[in-house]
C-alpha cells in the first residue's frame, strides 16, 4: 500500500519530467501504465511508476550504466532497488520520497546517456558546452 499523497505524486512526476525532457530529442509517452521518457521517441531511458501492481513505490525505472544498479542497491537499499521486467538489463530502480532534484537529474543523465546512439550524444555534448 502507498504511504504517499496525490501531491507527492505530481510533484515526483514534474522533477521528473523536468529531468528528462530538457535533453535533446527527449518525449514523453504513456507505456507499460505510466509516463516513460524516450530519446527519438524510440528507446526509453526513464519509466515513471506510482504503486506499480501495489508496490507502494513511488519511484522510476531507469537506464543505469554497467555496475551501477548492483553497486547501488548494496551500497543504499532503501534508495534504489532491482526493477521487475528491466532489471536483469541493469536497470535501476530509484524511490523518488525524499530525492533532491540534482541527483534526480544526474540520475536520469546517466540514463539517456546510457542509451543514447552516438548522434543523440553528440547532440548532449554540444548544448554542455553552450
Amino acid at each position: 500500500m502507498a504511504t504517499y499523497t496525490d501531491g507527492d505524486v505530481d510533484r515526483a512526476l514534474a522533477a521528473v519530467r523536468a529531468a528528462c525532457l530538457g535533453l535533446p530529442e527527449s518525449s514523453e509517452r504513456p507505456s507499460h501504465g505510466g509516463p516513460a521518457f524516450f530519446i527519438k521517441d524510440k528507446k526509453c531511458f526513464v519509466m515513471f511508476l506510482d504503486d506499480h501492481h501495489g508496490d507502494g513505490r513511488l519511484a522510476i525505472w531507469c537506464a543505469a550504466p554497467p555496475g551501477v544498479q548492483a553497486d547501488q542497491v548494496d551500497t543504499e537499499p532503501d534508495r534504489f532497488f532491482v526493477p521487475p521486467y528491466v532489471g536483469h538489463r541493469g536497470w535501476l530502480g530509484v524511490h523518488l520520497i525524499d530525492i533532491d532534484q540534482g541527483e534526480l537529474d544526474a540520475i536520469c543523465l546517466d540514463a539517456f546517456r546510457t542509451v543514447a546512439p552516438k548522434r543523440v550524444l553528440e547532440q548532449l555534448n554540444d548544448q554542455d558546452q553552450r
